[in-house]
């Protein structure tokens, strides 16, 4: 049975996910403060943990920030807040996904059932032991680990889904469409604009200057290509 972790401290709207994903098979805890939460979520168990952004003494920012620097797991942010910039704040924190209320505890299901699926094919997909090298980057998809010039860097299970379908097709120019539908077409109806995002949060983490990409090219009205140097 699936263990979802839900930090939200509006004990309804905690209540009703918790009951409907019970009602769906799944084991469900709620924690209301922000601080015990995160606490909860870096040391316990969880296979997806589901947090509002405004909370009582830690916010979910600082939630999601946190569990990144050790885990890989589906975040999924449950938010009021409903902003363009909440929500690629959010996802350039570490989230996977971003829910606006008020929302369907359907949809909140649905999203976390392809979020697991995906999470657990992409890790049973992986070849032992083959690693991906290029210049200065080593992609370990035995480990789930990248290296840049031998020091390891953090990305969320999206970035290192996005970053490891590109790096596997070198030369090969992919449209936002194309990477938009092999990344997240299960999951949910959103923007491609998403897809944009994720590819500046990955070339903070893996390129020396940021604003002049080595790896991750783009050509315009084209798309993105992984450049193998």
């Amino acid at each position: 049975m699936k263990h979802i972790l839900i930090i939200e401290d509006d004990r309804d709207i905690a209540e009703l996910e918790r009951d409907y994903l019970q009602l769906n098979g799944y084991k469900a805890e709620i924690e209301q403060d922000g601080l015990e939460g995160m606490k909860k979520a870096v040391t316990g168990s969880y296979d997806v943990v589901v947090v509002d952004l405004m909370l009582p003494k830690k916010d979910g920012y600082e939630i999601i920030k946190e569990i990144r620097k050790t885990q890989e797991i589906p975040i999924i942010v449950v938010s009021a807040k409903n902003e363009d910039i909440d929500k690629i704040r959010g996802l350039d924190f570490g989230a996977d996904d971003y829910l606006t209320k008020p929302f369907s505890p359907a949809e909140l299901t649905a999203r976390i059932k392809a979020h697991i699926k995906r999470y657990e094919r992409l890790r049973g997909h992986m070849k032992a032991y083959e690693v991906l090298q290029y210049k200065g980057l080593e992609i370990d998809t035995a480990s789930h680990k990248i290296f840049v010039n031998a020091k390891e860097v953090q990305l969320t299970t999206k970035e290192y889904e996005l970053l490891l379908f590109l790096a596997s097709n070198p030369n090969i120019v992919f449209s936002k469409e194309r990477i938009f539908d092999t990344i997240w077409s299960d999951e949910y109806c959103g923007d491609t604009a998403t897809v944009a995002v994720h590819i500046q949060k990955i070339r903070k983490k893996i390129e020396r200057d940021p604003a002049n990409p080595e790896y991750i090219e783009t050509l315009w009205g084209a798309g993105y290509r992984f450049n193998p140097m």
